[in-house]
């Protein structure tokens, strides 16, 4: 095959990542990556950001399950005892190291360009595209909101009462 100035080629950074994933993993050490928070798609608990960047425990024991998918690793974690869902594009992952050891390595920082920003649809596919269209729709007003139903003065149905035992 020739090689050819035109030809783009997909970014390296979901296969550097997996694979220091699963080499920090296989050695029984605690995988940690720097995520910076200014790229698109990051979703974070932005409490726990410092600096524009969050460094983010991805070890199977602190994680429930994690997807690492062909554009973003996501995954869900408990921050101050609150389940929180991640969501980390690979070019937002500044680096990933072994929290035991620091081996590992620094990746740079890939903002995605307008054409590669995807957008999921109705039905939860994604779809690339350069620029969600806008569209208005019309909502009709009412003139009178619905009258609330009376109770009436007897006892209430399904009114619940405890009683106390000695």
């Amino acid at each position: 095959m020739a090689d050819s100035p035109d030809m783009k080629m997909s970014s390296n950074k979901p296969y550097i990542v997996g694979a220091y994933y699963d080499w920090i993993s296989d050695n029984e050490l605690t995988p940690y990556i720097v995520v910076d928070v200014s790229v698109y798609g990051v979703l974070v608990p932005m409490a726990y950001v410092n600096d524009g960047q969050i460094v983010l425990n991805i070890a199977s024991s602190a994680i429930g399950s994690i997807a690492m998918g062909a554009d973003a690793i996501e995954f869900s974690a408990r921050f101050g005892g609150k389940l929180e869902h991640m969501t980390v594009p690979y070019g937002s992952i500044a680096a990933i190291y072994a929290k035991e050891n620091g081996a590992g390595t620094s990746l740079p920082i890939e903002h995605p360009s307008g054409n590669d920003i995807s957008v999921k649809d109705d039905i939860g596919t994604s779809a690339k595209t350069s620029k969600p269209k806008p569209s208005l729709s019309s909502v009709s007003s009412v003139d009178k909101a619905p009258e609330p139903k009376k109770l009436s003065k007897g006892k209430a149905k399904g009114k619940v009462s405890l009683k106390v035992i000695k």
